[in-house]
């Protein structure tokens, strides 16, 4: 905890004045770390698993929709192993060189995470183009639908427990990672009716057109993760529902005159909050000292993984604030 604080003179009243407080970054659930790594190992073997299957059914099939699912396999295979190790990274204590912590690690992971998905989308929307000029019938019909089939249950099961653990840790690599399994799923569904069109009514145009729809799932799919990331980057501020909850939290306390400069931002599951208490100038450092912890402890009560730097000003002083 570090606390500066000095008496001076303001409007004729000695005040306590310049109190600035923080604490170390505190450790994250123990449970939260294990849904998340549980999350991380998952996807990694899903992925595995898928690209076993789909390398099958593509030489089987000779599917241009099957190349580009297999194509966003394996590179969901890079990405989740990329996932993988940034959420062990994330959950790291912070150290000496990382007083904040790792937390940015997920984000950098879900910035990676797009720049080889794009990549993947690129080589897949030229393939399509290839197979567009000449367009072919699907051979081993039946062997690309049940290798689909059973990626679309395995993709399936994998987001809905993604879902859950973000739910309950807020990752954003995990999240990050769920997206692109969601336009996984999408993909699978694609892939089932290229196949379908292909050999059942002869529209062998269909599967080199649903590759290229999957293409555009997959680039949507990048904007979303790389938008997230970046905002974590750059230390966007959190919500506004956040700023107003904070200032309600610190505001019901009948020492508090008022609450100005709120800042926050996020890393990882973190939340670092920090802003400025207008208390009365003639409290002793010792009682505004205790003010602080009360409004810290209270602003926590609401958001346990908060990391708080709470400056303590005496009210009525005039000084630079924030314009926004």
């Amino acid at each position: 905890m570090n606390i500066a604080a000095r008496e001076s003179r303001h409007n004729g009243m000695a005040v306590s004045d310049d109190r600035s407080r923080t604490r170390p970054v505190a450790a994250t659930d123990p449970r939260a770390v294990r849904l998340i790594k549980t999350a991380g190992v998952a996807s990694v073997a899903v992925a595995l698993t898928l690209i076993g299957l789909k390398l099958w059914a593509w030489i089987a099939t000779d599917s241009v929709s099957l190349l580009s699912s297999l194509a966003d396999s394996l590179l969901d295979l890079i990405a989740s192993s990329i996932t993988w190790f940034a959420v062990r990274v994330a959950h790291e204590p912070a150290d000496r060189e990382h007083r904040f912590g790792h937390g940015k690690s997920e984000a950098i992971a879900g910035l990676v995470q797009a720049v080889i998905v794009t990549g993947s989308a690129l080589y897949v929307g030229f393939t399509a183009l290839v197979r567009l000029m000449a367009p072919a019938e699907i051979s081993a019909a039946q062997t690309g639908v049940a290798v689909m089939t059973a990626s679309l249950l395995l993709t399936l099961g994998l987001v809905a427990f993604q879902h859950y653990v973000v739910r309950r840790t807020g990752s954003v690599a995990i999240g990050a990672d769920a997206v692109h399994y969601r336009a996984d799923l999408l993909t699978a569904l694609a892939v089932l009716t290229a196949i379908f069109l292909n050999t059942r009514l002869g529209w062998y145009a269909a599967d080199p057109l649903l590759g290229l729809v999957i293409v555009v799932l997959i680039l949507a799919s990048v904007r979303t993760i790389a938008l997230k990331a970046i905002d974590i980057l750059l230390d966007r501020e959190l919500p506004d529902e956040v700023h107003e909850a904070i200032k309600e939290v610190a505001a019901a306390h009948p020492a508090v005159r008022g609450v100005h400069d709120i800042r926050t931002r996020s890393a990882g599951a973190a939340q670092f909050m920090q802003f400025h208490l207008e208390l009365d100038g003639e409290l002793t450092l010792s009682a505004a000292h205790r003010i602080c912890d009360e409004v810290e402890d209270s602003v926590r009560q609401r958001f346990p993984t908060a990391e708080l730097i709470i400056h303590a000003d005496p009210y009525g002083i005039v000084e630079p604030r924030d314009p926004f």
